[in-house]
């Protein structure tokens, strides 16, 4: 054989053995890369545990011990309702879904004194047959029952699952709580911190809101970053001042109505992302931003979502025209404020009133509005339907007072059976609540002016009636003429 073919056989193999070597290469690099990616995959929840060497190269994340808010330790109390044990759902995508949105404060509990405390709560349902969606906000102060502990303030449920180290953790008994209170099942849950909020905020270019009232912010509590918003204006914010405005409850910061107008501003900055998410102008840039968005979204978002039923919903969220969601508050018409004691400390917590928050439920959760038949029609006609048997009482120092306002209220088809003993005079008129004649207590707050703190729930199926009047001066000068 020649030596110039002997020379190219020889180059020939050694180039087809270099070739094996890296294609061998490549493929164990790759399988390799998608194990670990498959075995370590934090963005959405997958069956099985990951291995040890997923987190080898990762700082530890908090762990939360069984602290209140105060930082006092809980002991759990026995309640007959168990845990909630949470599994991976399906979902068939087209059944109304359900997912709880929670915001996290996150950071060190040294300086947060609750960062696995759920500052924000919101509940989204989706509908895909009828093409409708709603958003219920609840205050994190609301005090409820969690299961397993007793009662206790609604945003400590996701501290006491991540510390009691529950079947679901902090989700899952988050979840359950929230389902308990509004009566619904919750299949979802979505968990962002305030960081990430900031940078998703940020990448997307801001958010455009209108402003409603004069408010003074201040974003990182220096006071050398303050920013005035005047009332009637369209904002752009940044991810820094979006945050600000959305958690802003001081009425020194012009920051009216608490956690309920905090709620409110909530849910106008979720539709304004909505509203920049499916432009079709800045859709592409956020088809290039998508690198980044993942690292954002795997860093500080975690949901029990699959990645398919994510997809699932965008495509159909994007097809739910805005006057097709429904929005609510639960607000202090639907809570009452009250006293307690949390550990030897005295504590200020919102009572929720359930009847009143369920009618709201079924005005977000369903197509047509609350459930009852009653739902519909004028608010004197539920009343009448109702058929609710009413006691006036005169705790003022005016005669007749209270038999001249059961001859107008029954001119108006309340049906006062009853003329009850003053017990005591008072400035401000009260509705007693024994049986829950939901319209008719709607009618009667509305007629009288009544505040949430001036109605109190006393069940009592046993009473001759379901609502009593104490009258209290300040109906004195408001009863018409004639009376």
């Amino acid at each position: 054989m020649k030596p110039d073919l002997i020379r190219n056989l020889r180059a020939r193999l050694v180039r087809v053995i270099l070739y094996l070597c890296l294609a061998l290469s490549l493929s164990a690099g790759a399988f390799f890369f998608m194990r670990y990616v498959t075995a370590c995959w934090q963005l959405t929840s997958l069956p099985g545990v990951p291995p040890e060497y997923c987190h080898s190269n990762v700082e530890k994340s908090f762990e939360p011990s069984a602290l209140t808010v105060t930082g006092t330790p809980v002991t759990p109390i026995p309640s007959e309702v168990p845990a909630p044990q949470v599994q991976l759902p399906q979902w068939d995508g087209g059944s109304r879904i359900n997912i709880a949105f929670f915001g996290l404060r996150g950071g060190d509990i040294r300086d947060e004194g609750c960062p696995a405390c759920t500052d924000t709560i919101l509940l989204l349902t989706i509908d895909p047959m009828s093409k409708t969606a709603g958003m219920l906000s609840i205050p994190r102060d609301l005090w409820v029952a969690i299961p397993g502990f007793g009662h206790s303030r609604i945003n400590t449920a996701w501290t006491l699952g991540e510390a009691a180290k529950l079947p679901g953790g902090g989700p899952g008994l988050a979840m359950e709580t929230v389902s308990q209170l509004i009566g619904v099942p919750v299949h979802y849950y979505v968990q962002v911190d305030f960081g990430t909020f900031i940078s998703f905020i940020n990448l997307i270019g801001g958010v455009d809101v209108y402003v409603e009232q004069r408010m003074v912010l201040d974003p990182t509590g220096s006071g050398q970053d303050h920013f005035v918003l005047k009332p009637g204006d369209f904002r752009h914010l940044t991810g820094k001042r979006a945050l600000a405005y959305a958690r802003c409850r001081d009425e020194s910061q012009g920051c009216t109505d608490g956690d309920v107008g905090r709620a409110r501003r909530q849910q106008q900055v979720i539709l304004a992302i909505r509203d920049k998410v499916f432009d079709p102008s800045e859709f592409p840039k956020l088809l290039a931003q998508a690198p980044a968005l993942f690292a954002e979204f795997s860093s500080g978002v975690h949901t029990n979502l699959s990645l398919e039923d994510a997809i699932k919903l965008a495509v159909l969220a994007k097809d739910i025209p805005l006057e097709n969601i429904k929005q609510g508050v639960i607000d202090n018409n639907m809570s009452v404020f009250a006293n307690t004691t949390l550990d030897g400390v005295p504590a200020s917590v919102l009572r929720p009133v359930p009847d009143l928050i369920r009618v709201l439920r079924d005005e977000i959760f369903t197509v047509d509005g609350p459930a009852s038949p009653l739902a519909q029609g004028e608010p004197v006609s539920l009343m009448q339907a109702e058929g609710a048997h009413v006691r006036v009482t005169n705790n003022t120092y005016t005669a007749e007072l209270a038999k001249r306002t059961a001859n107008f209220l029954q001119a108006q088809g309340v049906q006062v059976t009853e003329i009850g003993v003053p017990t005591g005079d008072a400035s401000q008129t009260q509705l007693i609540v024994h049986s829950p004649k939901l319209y008719t207590l709607k009618y009667l707050a509305e007629l009288f002016g009544i505040s949430s703190y001036q109605i109190v729930m006393k069940s009592d199926p046993t009473a001759s009636v379901d609502i009593e009047i104490r009258l209290g001066e300040d109906w004195v000068g408001r009863l018409p003429d004639g009376y």
